[in-house]
């Protein structure tokens, strides 16, 4: 076949296919919203309400969100098989919580020495994570966008202080993620409570210590009634991720304005969501020293041996092709940016403590 021939054989082929176009679905829809936070969670939940109101504000209503808190249609770590299995139509939640589906998953919320809520915005975005996420994803039928981020989070609540690795030993500790397979590996006993759980085990001393976000959502949990020591940074979550994530067969479904205005709500509620973390922490953080809250920081040992464990998660997981692309993709990305933030936004932020205190 010569070139003209072949151009307008491919030509007819093209006019066929575009007469079948894709059959969405028509009408108003209601999705059913699953999350992992409990209603009123600040900042978490806060985020997940804002997804749902901006989808159906901008859909002007062919899209209603059903907004369904943990427990209210199915527990909070269910809402992965619920929204794969077509039980709910998409979920928001922090995807660490499913490191036992992907260990790749972590990546999109958190790792421990990983990145920040900047660098991890960075990769996302324009360094290939975005694909990595949608990727991993097509395993498992859904379709994912990074929907908020609660910045470095801290390092927890304890009964007593830590001053030694070996103070891990034993101790009986909520923290989810790889963050909770570090801390493992230096002996403590990892519990993965959801949130609305973890306020009761902390009280009955079903557990001896709690991570949760930071200042102003651990306020809000009331985790300053039971203990005052708070470890105000911590190694497990830099910058914390949460994600929106649709049933794949669904979101495909939905015809192309639809499907844009669901990623630009997501994109719309992770900016958002950060401002509102860091804006409210130092408010919370001067409220909870006013209440007597004592605040720590992590001797380096224990750093250090935070560090070590943190690499052994890793390296237990880097046989697994996905994940050690994911990670291999994040770390460069990770790298070369705080490369410049540590030049740049890292120098003034130092000289301008200095100067103005």
């Amino acid at each position: 076949m010569d070139r003209r021939s072949f151009l307008k054989a491919s030509t007819l082929g093209a006019g066929a296919t575009a007469l079948a176009a894709p059959a969405y679905a028509q009408g108003n829809r209601t999705l059913t919203l699953v999350t992992t936070w409990g209603r009123g969670n600040a900042g978490v939940h806060d985020v997940a309400q804002r997804c749902a109101d901006r989808i159906t504000a901008m859909s002007d209503g062919t899209l209603s969100i059903d907004l369904k808190a943990a427990g209210e249609l199915v527990g909070a770590f269910e809402v992965f098989d619920a929204v794969t299995a077509g039980q709910a139509d998409m979920y928001h939640g922090a995807d660490y919580y499913f490191v036992g589906q992907h260990p790749g998953y972590a990546y999109f919320s958190s790792t421990p020495f990983g990145m920040t809520a900047q660098e991890q915005a960075n990769w996302y975005y324009h360094a290939g994570g975005a694909e990595l996420h949608d990727e991993l994803g097509q395993i498992f039928g859904l379709k994912s966008f990074l929907a908020g981020n609660s910045g470095v989070q801290a390092g927890g609540w304890f009964a007593r202080e830590i001053e030694t690795p070996e103070d891990f030993q034993g101790l009986k500790f909520r923290m989810p993620g790889l963050g909770g397979q570090a801390l493992g590996k230096m002996g403590a006993s990892v519990q993965n409570l959801p949130g609305p759980e973890v306020y009761q085990a902390l009280s009955s001393g079903a557990i001896e210590g709690t991570e949760w976000i930071g200042p102003w959502a651990d306020e809000k949990m009331g985790f300053q009634e039971i203990t005052k020591i708070y470890y105000t940074a911590g190694f497990h979550e830099p910058g914390t991720g949460n994600s929106l994530a649709v049933n794949r067969e669904v979101f495909e479904s939905l015809n192309p304005a639809q499907q844009t205005i669901i990623e630009t709500a997501a994109g719309d509620a992770h900016a958002w969501n950060l401002a509102q973390f860091l804006t409210e922490n130092g408010k919370a953080l001067t409220r909870l020293q006013g209440e007597g809250v004592e605040l720590r920081t992590f001797p380096d040992p224990v750093w250090d041996a935070m560090g070590a464990a943190a690499a052994e998660v890793t390296a237990d997981n880097m046989s697994d092709d996905l994940f050690a692309r994911i990670h291999e993709s994040a770390m460069e990305s990770m790298v070369a940016s705080s490369a410049w933030l540590s030049r740049s936004e890292g120098v003034y932020r130092a000289q301008r403590d200095r100067v103005i205190g």
